[in-house]
């Protein structure tokens, strides 16, 4: 028996292994019809000469006539009958008996067929041989569906993801991050965008991508088009980079060859950080540079305060989640509130995320919360709108219903 390398392809193989002893023949096979070509793809055989990966045209072969039903399920002697003698592939030796059930999904699509076959016009097979064919093939769908389903969902993302990929990136825009002490913008994050038609947020399609082992490759062009716009506008840029994909050469690389005091990582909440040491070695040489870490949508998950503890970053992005209604509700005033205490305590300062109301703003500012985004300060933009902004609005009176802020920081 072949080796393989998967628990399903050893499940199938073990499966073809009881068709073909308990038929006594010499080859047992699953093959594989798609639109084009019919593959052996797993094999059990008596024959050394007859391996997965052997495959021809989609037509040609036993295969397609059983299912089309142009020869029956049966072939007591492959060489007797005009149609099978006529589809015999020239390079295998001549077929004798020969049995071919079809392998069906579970919503009725044709995988490919379930065979064996001999070398001479003996044994006989039966109708309980076809039964035991059938109850196998059966199995042997179910062994295969999820594998299959994930492939197909990988190359619908392949595909979908094949031209942004080939035109260098994803688009990239910036919204505007201002201090709410002066009100005037100090930095912007660079955010990228995907067609609108995919219906699909930038996080998903990041996901997507590394699930098809193209999440560095699309990180890596989105982060250089996102400091590309570093000599377009002022003030610092903030990228956002994967904790996979920051402990890469090809990033490390990329980052060390920019203005690093210019530049905030954001590594977000969401993301896990498999091993600590490692990222901090890798951000270690950029951070003495000048380049400052961020950790963003703390508060939306429960990873917040070990990334934070771990990490020792300059900066920590609050959640919209935290942020909208702060004004409104004192549970949520006294969270953002003890997040700032807690971030100015160890020299970090603090962005609120999601910023859409004055009365917001009044009570961050008022809360210490040294900087802020969202639409209230404008929303995501090509860099040339964004250098327009200037100062972005006026500031409002502090909140009375806070004590004075714990000390802000630039």
């Amino acid at each position: 028996m072949q080796e393989y390398g998967s628990e399903a392809e050893r499940q199938i193989a073990q499966l073809l292994r009881t068709a073909r002893t308990k038929l006594g023949l010499s080859v047992a096979f699953l093959s594989r019809i798609d639109e084009t070509t019919r593959t052996l793809q797993i094999v059990d055989s008596a024959l050394p000469s007859i391996q997965a990966g052997y495959s021809g045209p989609r037509d040609t072969g036993f295969c397609l006539a059983v299912v089309e039903g142009r020869l029956p399920q049966v072939l007591p002697d492959a060489r007797t009958h005009p149609e099978a003698v006529r589809l015999h592939p020239a390079d295998l030796p001549q077929i004798g008996p020969h049995i071919s059930v079809p392998v069906v999904l579970s919503d009725g699509e044709l995988y490919g067929t379930f065979c064996a076959f001999g070398l001479t016009t003996e044994p006989d097979i039966t109708a309980r041989d076809v039964l035991l064919m059938e109850i196998l093939a059966e199995a042997a769908a179910m062994v295969i569906e999820p594998q299959f389903r994930l492939d197909q969902q990988h190359a619908v993302i392949r595909d979908r993801l094949a031209p942004v990929l080939e035109a260098g990136g994803p688009d990239v825009v910036l919204q505007p991050i201002v201090s709410l002490c002066s009100g005037a913008r100090i930095g912007a994050e660079a955010l990228s965008r995907f067609p609108l038609a995919w219906e699909r947020s930038p996080d998903v399609v990041f996901d997507e991508a590394h699930r098809i082992g193209e999440g560095d490759r699309l990180e890596l062009l989105a982060l250089a088009r996102a400091v590309a716009l570093l000599d377009r506008v002022p003030g610092y840029v903030s990228v956002n980079v994967s904790p996979q994909t920051v402990v890469t050469r090809a990033c490390g690389e990329l980052l060390a060859r920019l203005p690093l005091d210019r530049v905030l990582l954001e590594l977000s909440e969401h993301d896990p950080v498999h091993d600590y040491a490692v990222l901090t070695r890798a951000l270690a040489p950029l951070r003495e540079r000048g380049m400052r870490l961020a950790i963003d949508d703390v508060g939306a998950g429960f990873s917040s305060l070990r990334h934070i503890v771990m990490a020792a970053p300059d900066v920590i992005k609050l959640d919209r989640s935290i942020i909208s209604g702060v004004d409104q509700d004192p549970v949520l005033t006294k969270l953002a509130q003890s997040m700032v205490e807690f971030a100015h305590s160890f020299g970090a300062s603090v962005i609120a995320e999601g910023v859409e109301t004055a009365e917001e703003f009044a009570l961050l500012r008022s809360l210490g919360v040294d900087g802020g985004q969202g639409w209230l300060f404008g929303g995501a933009a090509p860099p040339d709108q964004l250098a327009d902004l200037g100062v972005v609005l006026a500031l409002p009176p502090a909140d009375p219903r806070v004590p004075g802020p714990t000390a802000p920081r630039a």
